[in-house]
């Protein structure tokens, strides 16, 4: 599906949205008549330091406009922009400066909700789509956080030894039905159904506590992450009601 056939099927009644290169930002109006705004990079292009800035800069006028209403991510990129000049520009502050403004968004009572529909990767897919607090896919996306060559360029594993270990366990392995089983993806929509009502049934779920480790143990790609977390919190809270008492 196209950017067009996506958001035209999301708000068939109406949209104002801009596309300045491969970034796409405007608002649309929901089904039930509420306003929703979005934005996203699209085309298959990497993130750089000019986009996320970009990106970065319309969450926090959206933050400021206090209206509090969702935010959609679109989502269809490459890594990030890994030249000269974005490196010395200090990139990874970019990516973390655009992810930090999404989880404020978030924080700030604006439902945020990513929609990956084609490919990303490595600090792009963590600074875009893992960042919003809901991420959702249509069938036919490639996600990676990191693909297997670079996997093993980094950790000087050969690559037939993490081609193993992305068989046996998905937190190696990149694609979608892996990002699915670790939680990371809450769902993937249908394709065939009308994409409406399935942005709001998202919308419709309450907003909170991040669902995703818990997901994940559940479809059995993070067995640990969940329980240890929880654990962190309950030690947390502990050490918090000794220091009060102390």
């Amino acid at each position: 599906m196209t950017p067009d056939d996506i958001l035209a099927g999301l708000f068939p009644n109406g949209r104002k949205i801009e596309t300045t290169g491969a970034m796409i930002a405007g608002q649309a109006t929901l089904p039930d008549g509420g306003p929703i705004h979005v934005l996203g990079i699209t085309q298959g292009q990497p993130l750089g330091v000019d986009e996320a800035i970009a990106l970065a800069g319309r969450v926090i006028e959206i933050i400021k406009s206090n209206d509090r209403a969702p935010i959609l991510v679109l989502v269809d990129s490459a890594s990030q922009r890994m030249s000269k000049r974005d490196e010395l520009l200090g990139l990874s502050e970019y990516l973390s400066h655009l992810a930090k403004a999404l989880l404020l968004a978030e924080a700030e009572g604006h439902r945020t909700v990513g929609l990956l529909y084609g490919g990303s990767a490595a600090g792009a897919f963590i600074a875009t789509a893992l960042a919003t607090g809901t991420l959702v896919a249509l069938p036919g996306a490639h996600p990676a956080v990191m693909d297997l060559p670079s996997m093993a360029r980094v950790t000087k594993l050969p690559i037939e030894v993490l081609k193993a270990k992305a068989e046996a366990t998905p937190v190696f392995a990149p694609g979608l039905d892996n990002m699915v089983r670790t939680g990371g993806i809450h769902v993937v929509w249908d394709e065939t159904a009308p994409l409406a009502p399935q942005l709001a049934a998202v919308l419709a779920q309450p907003a909170g506590r991040d669902e995703r480790s818990r997901l994940g143990a559940e479809r059995g790609g993070r067995r640990k992450a969940a329980e240890i977390a929880d654990r962190v919190v309950a030690l947390a809270a502990i050490s918090q009601q000794g220091a009060q008492h102390g």
